[in-house]
């Protein structure tokens, strides 16, 4: 037994300090350390980064939030066929103009990235006309599968900028 030291624990030969507080001289470094850790983050204001409040990589889903919803906001007025936010994939069922019965449309909406950028938006088309009784598949404009992809990703961007604003 070493009683010069201090108190001696026979059970696995440690001493103990002989005011009994064995962490005391760890404290003061653990709060050094601590504030110097919480500290390290100050600066001057100018060269902190500047958060981005809407984010172009905003997703809870699993594609790009904005797009998705310019997507079903742009196609709403089609009946919708299959919808996978997950797999960002938006299928609409044949829709008919009032104003042309013998024209049906249908279109695919696939949105590819969590980005909001031009090329994670697809769209195809299918376009079909009433002849004698018969849907017959018919060409499509390359210019109107390109306007839905403008419309689409003008109001994701003004969707963004709402965001921001408020």
């Amino acid at each position: 037994m070493r009683a010069e030291h201090g108190p001696y624990n026979e059970a696995d030969g440690s001493e103990y300090p002989k005011d009994g507080k064995m962490f005391r001289p760890v404290r003061p470094v653990f709060f050094a350390i601590l504030i110097a850790a919480s500290l390290a983050g100050c600066g001057h204001k100018s060269e902190r980064p500047k958060v981005d409040l809407a984010a172009s990589k905003v997703t809870t889903i699993g594609v790009n939030a904005y797009l998705w919803r310019a997507s079903l906001d742009t196609l709403s007025f089609m009946p919708m066929g299959q919808v996978d936010s997950n797999g960002g994939v938006i299928v609409t069922d044949w829709y008919a103009n009032p104003g042309s019965p013998n024209e049906r449309m249908k279109v695919t909406v696939s949105i590819l990235d969590q980005d909001l950028r031009a090329d994670a938006l697809r769209v195809a088309a299918s376009r079909q006309m009433l002849q004698n009784g018969q849907w017959i598949d018919a060409p499509v404009q390359a210019a109107t599968v390109q306007k839905l992809e403008e419309i689409i990703l003008a109001k994701a961007r003004d969707l963004r900028r709402s965001a921001i604003a408020g």
